[in-house]
């Protein structure tokens, strides 16, 4: 199995990292442009035995949340999509008055790894600068 990931520093809080990723609309403001992501249907947040029903492109994908603590980490595990496997742990960690944030996801995708890895770097640079411009405005939520 292949295993990815990626952190940033956010000079925020843990309570308001974590917070951001609680909100309704969080995975869409995370989301690239490309490839377009539609949220189908959702049951809960980001909650363990939550799940979320996505259109990501031309994929179909189902992803249900395994693991939660708040303020620590959650963790979402796709239980229908083109992935042999994959398991994505979002962790929150205090660094005095910051969070580090960091992303693992370990999958499987025989074949194509190398192409998942690129995809998930510029994904994840992405979804880190986001929360960043996000978290760290004296306003956030």
């Amino acid at each position: 199995m292949a295993t990815f990931a990626k952190s940033v520093l956010i000079q925020a809080p843990v309570g308001t990292v974590f917070g951001f990723h609680e909100r309704d609309d969080a995975l869409q403001i995370l989301s690239p442009p490309f490839p377009p992501l539609r949220v189908i249907k959702k049951t809960g947040g980001i909650e363990s035995g939550s799940t979320l029903q996505l259109r990501i492109g031309p994929f179909w994908w189902t992803a249900l949340h395994t693991g939660y603590v708040k303020n620590q980490f959650f963790v979402d595990e796709q239980i229908v999509g083109p992935f042999a496997k994959w398991i994505h742990r979002h962790e929150f960690e205090a660094r005095g008055s910051a969070t580090l944030l960091t992303d693992r996801v370990e999958f499987r995708l025989p074949g194509l790894e190398w192409a998942v890895q690129l995809a998930l770097h510029q994904m994840f640079r992405y979804r880190h600068s986001t929360t960043k411009r996000y978290c760290e405005k004296r306003d956030a939520p």
